[in-house]
């Protein structure tokens, strides 16, 4: 019998249409702390919502754990002032032994007390995404380093939907994602939304909101929403304060008083003042791909 003539395998898993993954290991869910997931396409300034969020809830009083999900291991160095070293690449030091890890090894004091780590990743086009992200919270929780934490942050790798990044869903309580007013920054956040809808069905994540980044406007922003049910909680103008405060490595908080410093520092304080209280869980309906191009393509 030739292979095309075979009944394809059935991929209907747990986690939605086309998923062969399986479900999370109960002994590895994160409990206590309110978790965020933060999703967006690549460049559109993630980590640095991630880190001045951070920040923002650490003014708060909040205890803050932001953890970095990208092989370039650059989430938190606004916060830390440099680059520190993965999760990954301390365990190959010690040949995958996390017994012989102190949490001085991993994990770095940040602006304001907000923990900082960075899971690393595979080298490009080996391995997965999920079991760095796995190995991590596994890590975390064995030194009880999430036992006296408020909020986590998962600050996570481009606009990549497969199984392996998208495995911070399986512990967050809210994912945010980040967009600007553009076509293609919008056209990742539907898949980003397809997603987190798909992990919904058996994990408690729910979508938060967008947070429209380094946009003078959010008319396709918001029209996108209002189209598939979704909700804009933020704006972050597109202000030269912010990419001057990357270039000095600190969040806005610890920069000079300019008055777009100042606006910008009151939209994330309100930004983490409303997800810590608790936002609606929000089930907006992805669009197809055509149709998202007679919404906001070109003529």
């Amino acid at each position: 019998m030739s292979p095309l003539d075979r009944t394809p395998p059935s991929l209907r898993g747990q986690d939605g249409e086309g998923s062969v993954q399986v479900h999370q290991d109960a002994d590895a869910k994160i409990e206590g702390a309110k978790v965020f997931s933060v999703y967006g396409k690549g460049g559109i300034g993630k980590s640095t919502t991630s880190s001045n969020l951070s920040a923002a809830f650490s003014m708060l009083g909040k205890r803050v754990l932001q953890i970095g999900c990208d092989p370039k291991h650059d989430s938190t160095f606004t916060l830390t002032g440099m680059l520190q070293p993965t999760v990954i690449d301390i365990l190959k030091e010690v040949d995958f032994h996390p017994e012989e890890l102190r949490p001085e090894d991993f994990v770095s004091d940040g602006f304001n007390g907000v923990k900082c780590v960075e899971a690393g990743g595979p080298p490009a086009g080996t391995g997965c995404g999920g079991y760095v992200v796995g190995q991590t919270v596994k890590l975390l929780k064995q030194h009880h380093l999430l036992e006296e934490t408020d909020v986590v942050i998962f600050d996570v790798l481009g606009d990549v939907v497969c199984g392996g990044f998208a495995a911070p869903l399986q512990h967050a309580d809210r994912a945010l994602i980040v967009t600007a007013n553009d076509f293609d920054s919008i056209y990742a956040m539907n898949r980003i939304i397809a997603a987190v809808q798909a992990k919904s069905k058996n994990y408690k994540v729910r979508l938060a909101g967008c947070v429209a980044n380094r946009s003078k406007e959010t008319n396709e922003v918001d029209r996108y929403c209002e189209t598939v049910g979704f909700n804009r909680i933020a704006h972050m103008p597109d202000v030269d304060a912010i990419r001057r405060s990357r270039l000095k490595k600190k969040t806005l908080f610890e920069m000079d008083d300019d008055e777009d410093i100042v606006r910008c520092r009151a939209e994330y304080m309100r930004l983490a003042q409303l997800l810590y209280d608790g936002t609606e869980g929000l089930a907006p309906a992805p669009m197809e791909d055509r149709d998202i191009f007679e919404l906001l393509g070109f003529d």
